[in-house]
């Protein structure tokens, strides 16, 4: 009878043990990266810079760079292609994903107007939630080259219709020639994308 007890206990610990041993690292983050505009919208443009390739670039590059296993990086387009606002918000929804993040860059008529800054909504039910990844997007993003914006609200479709915590974020202004130029180098966009990825790990 003793030795049947123990026998038991022995197999009990073993259990726990391999249940311990073989229990996942974490459960995998699905990230959705959408570059804006593609195809017949070129977004912003400053001669032959376009946003919708400068954003894809970076895209591409953001799911280049990842080596993490618990991270899954899914991008939205994949090419310069066209997509409705309502065919986006649909792939997300069905990714079901962490966090949605939309990438673009700015454009106004003040050439001196700087900085990266991200949009949220508040009609959106992940508001803090939404609000909390852009200020970390913000400030893991921001650099010599990119000063550090704020985030603002605002009533996107994709924001407030995505299920999930989503961020519109605003890399800088194709209108400021500093900007333009770090932008389009391929310096800029691995160093925008390895932040990003930075930013993600920390999740």
């Amino acid at each position: 009878m003793k030795v049947k007890f123990k026998l038991l206990s022995v197999l009990g610990l073993v259990s726990i043990f391999l249940l311990v041993a073989f229990k996942p690292l974490g459960e995998k983050k699905v990230i959705v990266i959408d570059a804006g505009h593609g195809g017949k919208d070129f977004g912003a443009s400053v001669g032959e810079v376009l946003e919708k390739e400068i954003v894809e670039k970076i895209a591409n590059k953001i799911k280049a760079l990842n080596k993490n296993e618990n991270i899954e990086i899914v991008l939205l387009r994949e090419g310069d292609n066209f997509l409705e606002l309502k065919e986006r918000v649909d792939r997300i929804n069905v990714l079901n994903p962490s966090l949605l993040i939309s990438l673009h860059t700015n454009f106004v008529k003040l050439e001196s107007t700087n900085g990266i800054e991200a949009f949220v909504s508040k009609d959106s039910k992940y508001y803090n939630q939404s609000f909390n990844h852009a200020e970390g997007l913000l400030n893991e993003v921001s650099n010599d080259n990119l000063v550090k914006r704020d985030v603002k609200e605002a009533s996107l479709f994709i924001l407030k219709n995505s299920n999930c915590p989503a961020v519109n974020l605003e890399l800088g202004f194709l209108s400021n020639p500093k900007e333009k130029e770090y932008l389009s180098s391929e310096n800029g966009q691995n160093e925008i994308a390895a932040s990003v990825i930075s930013y993600l790990e920390k999740l």
